[in-house]
């Protein structure tokens, strides 16, 4: 379901393309056109594929499939690379584009920066801007989809070849209700928590981006990290209280070999390691900064409480995929 979804998006990012660079057909080389017909194609297929395929263990041809696998992830992983670079040349050149004259910005670009070919095409018509935006602005879903195919079909190379014992296998039919009251009160705590935060990422936004009053930006900033720091407190707090209730669980612990959840878990602790990094250095940069204020003792606080909240929450979530179903 979630690889359906970032699919549909990434078919739409790739219909902005192609109307983005079918407006300079004349001046631009056939592969800037070929391309996101060629990534729509494959996202299609590849779709498909894993709909159908994903939960099969194949036990004929073994190495023709996993050289099948392995050249299909390692292509996503090329589109995913592409997708990041595309975005971060983008970022990079608005924000040049928004500091410097028009004059230098279109020289710095002919010196080397990127192909003056398609800075001589002017994107001047309504249209041509919305499909410019629009497909910059669905990267994100592009990239999810090539790390969410990448994982699926890793699970599905180490599953070629593996024999499942039926024994130590056991089917859990979940029965959710979605008004009972423990799941009930869960969903709407949720939803509150993620209403509530785009609020305040959108006022966030518009007030630093819009002001030029110190004091509003500053208002903006406390009222960002306060929020953050509850939301991060409330959340450690709940990880920690359900690894409490983890140890009062009689069910024994799954240790048999399961790719997914091997899989799972280095991908938990990968990603996490990147927002370790980030506080890590948010903190190193706040003790070596001069002067200590409100700001700064918050933004210590979110970085500290960053830290905590991904160690007890990875914590919770590893015991959790390692326990028998009731």
């Amino acid at each position: 379901g979630g690889l359906i979804l970032f699919a549909i998006f990434s078919l739409v990012m790739d219909v902005f393309k192609i109307g983005y660079y079918s407006s300079f057909y004349s001046c631009l080389s056939a592969i800037k056109i070929i391309y996101p017909i060629v990534q729509a194609i494959f996202v299609i297929v590849q779709t498909y594929f894993l709909w159908v395929s994903a939960k099969d263990c194949i036990h004929v041809h073994l190495n023709v499939t996993r050289c099948g696998l392995m050249l299909t992830l390692t292509t996503n992983l090329a589109v995913w690379m592409s997708a990041v670079t595309d975005e971060s040349v983008h970022k990079a050149h608005s924000k040049l584009k928004k500091n410097m004259t028009e004059e230098i910005f279109r020289w710095l670009l002919k010196v080397g920066m990127r192909s003056s070919s398609v800075e001589e095409c002017n994107c001047n018509s309504q249209i041509c801007q919305i499909f410019k935006n629009g497909y910059f602005w669905l990267y994100p879903f592009n990239i999810e989809y090539s790390l969410f195919a990448s994982a699926m079909v890793y699970v599905m190379w180490k599953n070629v070849g593996r024999f499942i014992d039926h024994h130590s296998h056991h089917i859990q039919r979940l029965k959710f209700r979605l008004f009972r009251r423990t799941f009930f009160v869960g969903i709407m705590l949720g939803l509150i928590i993620l209403v509530s935060g785009l609020g305040v990422l959108i006022l966030y936004e518009v007030q630093v981006n819009s002001s030029t009053e110190s004091s509003k930006k500053s208002q903006a900033l406390t009222m960002y990290y306060i929020f953050n720091i509850v939301c991060l407190s409330l959340m450690s707090l709940v990880c920690i209280g359900g690894s409490v209730i983890y140890r009062f669980d009689k069910r024994d612990m799954d240790r048999h070999k399961n790719p997914t959840r091997t899989l799972d878990v280095a991908l938990l602790m990968g990603a996490a390691l990147g927002q370790y990094a980030i506080s890590y250095y948010s903190i190193v940069a706040i003790v070596a900064s001069t002067p200590r204020d409100t700001i700064s003792a918050l933004n210590l606080t979110y970085a500290l409480l960053m830290i905590a909240q991904h160690t007890f929450q990875n914590v919770f979530i590893i015991e959790g995929l390692h326990r028998q179903p009731p």
